[in-house]
C-alpha cells in the first residue's frame, strides 16, 4: 500500500495526534518521524524544525475554534460562544493548547479569533483602542484559565472531616482567618463552572464600562 506523500499539513496533523496521545514532552523530530514511518531528516523538507512544528500545533488548535458566531445573538452571547469554543479546543487538545499563549502567530488561524473578538467589541460600541485593551484582557483570561486547568494537579475529594477541622484551626491560629472561613469552598474545584463564572464577570465589567 502506497503511503501518502509528506506535506507540512500531514506532519503537523501527525504531531497533533502524537501530542494528544502521549503529551507535549513526547514530541521530537525522531519520534515524529517514527509516527509517520520516515526518517527524521525527511521532515525538514516540510518544516524548518521543532519550533516550526510547535507554531504549527498552536495554529492547528486555533484553526479548530468556531469563530462563525450567530449574528442574531447579543454581543454578550457571542463572547460566551467564543469562550466556549476556546474551552472545547483546549480540552480536546490539552497538550497543544498550552502552546497557544506562548507562540507568536501571524497566520490566518491565529488572526481569525482576534478578528472575531474585535468585531464583537465593535458591535458592543467600544472604540478601536479600548477594544484592543479588552481583547488582550480576554485572551489573557481565557488562555491563562485554561492552561491553569489543564496543568493543575488532580483534585482529591473526600477529605477526612477531622483532618479538615484540624487544618482550619491551624489556619486560624496562623492568622489566616479569611482562608479558614472559606476553606469549605476552596476545597471544591469545578474548573468549568469557575471558567464560565469568570467569563460572565468579564462581560459584566464590559457592560459597566459601556454604561459609564
Amino acid at each position: 500500500m502506497t503511503r501518502p506523500a509528506l506535506s507540512r499539513e500531514r506532519v503537523i496533523d501527525a504531531a497533533l495526534t502524537l501530542v494528544d496521545r502521549e503529551g507535549l514532552e513526547s514530541l521530537s523530530m525522531r519520534r515524529l518521524g517514527q509516527q509517520l514511518g520516515v526518517e527524521a531528516m525527511s521532515l525538514y523538507n516540510h518544516v524548518s524544525g521543532k519550533a516550526d512544528i510547535l507554531d504549527g500545533l498552536a495554529e492547528a488548535v486555533l484553526a479548530r475554534l468556531d469563530v462563525h458566531l450567530d449574528p442574531a445573538v447579543s454581543w454578550q452571547d457571542k463572547i460566551r460562544a467564543l469562550a466556549r469554543s476556546f474551552r472545547t479546543a483546549a480540552t480536546s487538545h490539552p497538550g497543544a493548547f498550552t502552546l497557544v499563549s506562548a507562540r507568536q502567530l501571524g497566520s490566518a488561524s491565529g488572526l481569525r479569533p482576534i478578528e472575531a473578538e474585535l468585531l464583537i467589541l465593535h458591535e458592543a460600541g467600544f472604540d478601536a483602542e479600548t477594544s484592543v485593551h479588552i481583547l488582550r484582557t480576554f485572551v489573557a483570561f481565557v488562555t491563562g484559565s485554561l492552561v491553569r486547568e489543564l496543568t493543575a494537579e488532580p483534585v482529591v475529594s473526600g477529605i477526612d472531616p477531622v483532618a479538615r477541622a484540624t487544618r482550619i484551626e491551624v489556619l486560624k491560629a496562623a492568622g489566616f482567618s479569611a482562608i479558614a472561613d472559606a476553606a469549605d469552598h476552596i476545597a471544591i474545584v469545578d474548573h468549568e463552572a469557575e471558567y464560565y463564572f469568570g467569563v460572565d464577570l468579564f462581560i459584566t465589567g464590559l457592560e459597566a464600562q459601556l454604561r459609564g
